[in-house]
């Protein structure tokens, strides 16, 4: 009661008139409802009530009454809304009318794999590298991929794209999340914004709150921020590279550092590491979920396609940056597969309870792999013993089906809705004539 009664006075304090209550479906696409700042207190104390027969992945007509509880810790300004009523946003958890968390509610699904390695005395931090694309829009508003600058990567660009970045990491300083960098990134018009690492709950809200913040900076300036992995064929796409760790709850160190190994990893982290290589193709649709993403995990492009892991390769799904040995504290590992598509709170539920599973089953990751895995031949590959991420979404989404760990840590209904959806997705692509075929074959045969 006194952090509402404290959250109260302070919405008084900053003068705001309307509240966003925000959360995501399956796949998510963000959804919210606005009430006015009257209505708080109610919200607070019984939650807001809506159709989830309505969202993607939530629930059948019969049983669609939900509401929303807002997690006070999520209360931020919405820095671009002071024109039209100053408002704030909170990030929401689904209930039942029972009074129980959704089971369809990605954020449950996370917390849920969050308590497990709690349970063990853990932290499961994360700190996402999400990248995008700056495009430019047409004489009606449309976006059409056309970068909106010919820069490199880390070039110091003389065009839009670094006021463009520096307006993006005010505002999400103004939502309380702490920018480390930012830069050009190979592609023309492509562009990263890195963030702090933090518990993996809260990076998994900052991603959602940085997709929604970067889409409203860049069409302030005329431009339309995309996330889409593979928006043009032959240059490099966006991924969501995620580095991760686990602390120890009660000491604060981190248990993946061992000063002593020659790569500064522990048992754990080896385990862990082995655990997420064994789940990488069960896994795959929910850390690289559209049929596009399948463009972007292909050779060449500096993008993971070999199950595999190494110190300096770029090449391997799963790196281990180098550390200074004064700073133990920053070891981590690196999970290059992952794409700014992906629902952050499934992607992140899925790839801990993967590592965990490698810990259980105290795994050992095969033999590290520091060249570039892309130049090796059929033969040296079979004698590797390398297997491949899926080619396609539909190879994904069988994977996903014989995955037991990942199925369960989704559960039944939220497995069942997102295969549902997926499939519909897999087969629409499949089905669909495409430009490319009509350029191909249309005046062939």
């Amino acid at each position: 009661m006194g952090d509402k009664e404290e959250l109260l006075d302070r919405v008084a304090k900053e003068g705001i008139e309307f509240i966003s209550l925000q959360f995501t479906d399956i796949v998510g696409i963000v959804k919210s409802v606005t009430i006015p700042v009257s209505e708080l207190e109610a919200a607070l104390d019984r939650g807001v009530w809506f159709d989830g027969s309505s969202i993607e992945g939530f629930a059948r007509i019969a049983e669609s009454d939900m509401y929303l509880v807002p997690d006070l810790e999520t209360y931020a300004v919405i820095p671009w809304h002071r024109d039209y009523g100053l408002t704030a946003r909170f990030i929401c958890d689904v209930y039942t009318p029972q009074g129980r968390p959704f089971e369809g509610d990605p954020r449950y699904i996370l917390k849920r794999a969050l308590r497990e390695a709690a349970s063990r005395g853990w932290v499961y931090n994360i700190g996402p590298e999400p990248e995008f694309f700056l495009f430019k829009r047409d004489g009606d508003g449309r976006a059409v991929p056309h970068p909106q600058d010919q820069g490199g990567y880390f070039d110091l660009s003389t065009d839009r794209g670094m006021e463009v970045r520096k307006e993006m990491s005010r505002a999400l300083a103004a939502f309380g999340i702490r920018v480390e960098a930012s830069h050009h990134e190979v592609a023309f018009g492509q562009h990263e914004i890195d963030f702090r690492f933090t518990e993996a709950l809260r990076a998994a809200d900052n991603v959602v709150t940085f997709k929604l913040a970067l889409k409203e900076v860049a069409r302030q300036h005329g431009l339309h921020a995309t996330f889409m992995p593979k928006p043009i064929a032959g240059i490099n796409g966006s991924g969501m590279h995620a580095h991760q760790s686990l602390f120890n709850m009660a000491t604060g160190e981190n248990v993946f550092a061992d000063p002593q190994d020659e790569l500064g990893l522990s048992l754990l982290a080896r385990q862990f590491i082995a655990g997420q290589l064994a789940h990488a193709r069960g896994m795959c649709a929910i850390l690289a979920p559209l049929v596009n993403s399948y463009k972007r995990l292909v050779p060449g492009y500096e993008a993971p396609v070999y199950i595999s892991w190494g110190q300096i390769n770029r090449s391997a799904l799963i790196r281990v940056p180098q550390v200074t040995p004064d700073r133990p504290q920053s070891t981590r590992i690196e999970l290059r597969c992952p794409d700014p598509s992906c629902n952050p709170y499934l992607a992140f539920a899925v790839m801990l309870r993967a590592g965990l599973d490698g810990i259980d089953r105290k795994l050992e990751p095969p033999p590290i792999s520091n060249e570039d895995l892309y130049h090796l031949d059929g033969a040296e590959r079979q004698a590797r013993n390398l297997a491949m991420l899926p080619g396609s979404l539909g190879e994904a989404l069988e994977e996903l089906k014989r995955d037991s760990l990942v199925r369960e840590t989704l559960g039944p209904h939220l497995f069942e809705r997102f295969i549902e959806a997926k499939t519909i997705e897999w087969q629409e692509y499949c089905t669909h004539v495409s430009a490319w075929e009509l350029d191909r074959f249309l005046s062939v045969y």
